[in-house]
């Protein structure tokens, strides 16, 4: 079997082979450019100050980790999908959980209302994000919600919430206290 997106009820019926290489390998691929670029403008925004809370190699197994739970999170609740799941959002959405967590009070720069630019809280703009996450999949009515994994960014942020406290260094590199 090829190795690629994640698809829950192969999954669920594989007997963890080769299911578990796909939630790696599903981390990895995109449905298009914007998929990729929306992801990475996520990643650049909010993974550089939790990569310094950490250090690069803690970073790197805290990010599959997060992946591997978003993973998870949406295998459980999508059992008998046979849509491929693919992206890194999971792994991201942990990014940003994490980054509510050591970085509440950071000033986020968004679009607001009219296009204008405002700045925002961290802790603002992230729970909005969250929230919107969870309106959205309850929306979805369990379908694929338009083709986006809301469970797998839910189950992310969420690990990385809880994740963060297990990777963050006691003193991070920005001099905030553990």
């Amino acid at each position: 079997m090829k190795l690629g997106g994640l698809v829950p009820a192969l999954f669920m019926n594989s007997a963890w082979q080769p299911g578990v290489a796909h939630m790696l390998t599903s981390m990895f691929m995109h449905a298009g450019w914007m998929h990729l670029i929306g992801n990475m403008w996520f990643l650049w925004i909010f993974g550089k100050n939790t990569e310094d809370s950490m250090g690069f190699i803690r970073f790197v197994f805290f990010y599959l980790l997060c992946g591997i739970a978003a993973d998870f999170t949406y295998v459980y609740f999508s059992a008998r999908s046979h849509t491929p799941l693919i992206g890194a959002s999971g792994a991201i959405s942990g990014v940003l959980g994490a980054y509510l967590m050591i970085r509440p009070t950071a000033s986020i720069t968004t679009i607001g209302p009219f296009f204008y630019l405002i700045k925002l809280p961290a802790w603002f703009f992230l729970i909005i994000w969250f929230g919107l996450q969870i309106l959205w999949q309850l929306g979805s009515s369990g379908h694929s919600g338009g083709g986006v994994a809301y469970l797998a960014h839910i189950g992310g942020f969420l690990s990385g919430m809880f994740l963060i406290f297990f990777f963050k260094n006691r003193v991070d590199s920005l001099g905030s206290n553990a």
